[in-house]
């Protein structure tokens, strides 16, 4: 079952072992690569459900890998790292990385990070089509525009972008954001969200350059501003 495919990128056989043991008791498909350029070439043959990315890789290390994979694939990516500076995990988010875990871990932990990220990554055929001025979102199949031009997004962005469409101009914490995309928060984590603001804001600007679409509101988080007021106000100034 092509959503029960894990890829597991880890040149520790010991680690990698380990992760592929607990996913394949829940019920996961588990294939394992041990070097960076190898990972690229197998999500590009055989595209799995979700990559889990370690950073120190030979051939090629797990950020140039996410990198790479984000070029031609939307697949959500868990990043592995024993690097503790906030730096890097913030550098692996913002080249699209869906979530990351430091080393040690839990395998337990894992395997329930590849559960929620697999969850928010399905379509949801029963939730109805969401439009905030210019943004239309199909919660079906996970397609969405602006100003009529698609826009693709990694599991995360899309989730994030879905719970600002609920609320129009309702501030929201990056505590709360975190919570109704990832379904934790923590303190540690609260600043993912920062990192994925900032690629869902470029990737709706390249459709819509003239407009801010995500406001930041200092010292609280973000909202997504009334976007249908302004493109009524952009109607009458046209007209």
């Amino acid at each position: 079952m092509a959503d029960k495919d894990v890829l597991i990128v880890e040149d520790e056989s010991k680690i990698a072992e380990v992760l592929r043991d607990y996913l394949v008791a829940a019920g996961f498909l588990v294939t394992i690569v041990d070097r960076g350029d190898s990972a690229v070439a197998e999500v590009g043959q055989n595209p799995p459900a979700l990559v889990i990315l370690d950073i120190m890789l030979p051939g090629m290390d797990g950020m140039d890998v996410c990198r790479e994979i984000r070029k031609f694939s939307t697949v959500p990516i868990i990043m592995l790292t024993a690097r503790v500076e906030e730096i890097d995990r913030i550098i692996g988010l913002e080249l699209g990385a869906d979530d990351y875990v430091c080393k040690p871990f839990s395998p337990r932990e894992i395997v329930a990070r590849v559960k929620a990220v697999l969850r928010r990554s399905r379509p949801q055929s029963d939730e109805p089509q969401l439009t905030v001025g210019p943004i239309s979102m199909d919660c079906g199949t996970r397609e969405v525009t602006v100003s009529g031009k698609p826009v693709t997004l990694t599991p995360n962005e899309f989730a994030l972008l879905k719970a600002l469409m609920t609320r129009p101009n309702r501030v929201f914490t990056r505590g709360e954001l975190l919570s109704l995309v990832q379904g934790y928060s923590s303190d540690g984590y609260e600043r993912t969200i920062d990192s994925h603001i900032k690629n869902l804001r470029k990737k709706m600007a390249e459709n819509s350059a003239e407009q801010e679409f995500i406001s930041t509101v200092h010292g609280v988080g973000y909202k997504l501003g009334d976007l249908a007021r302004a493109s009524d106000e952009e109607c009458r100034q046209s007209s």
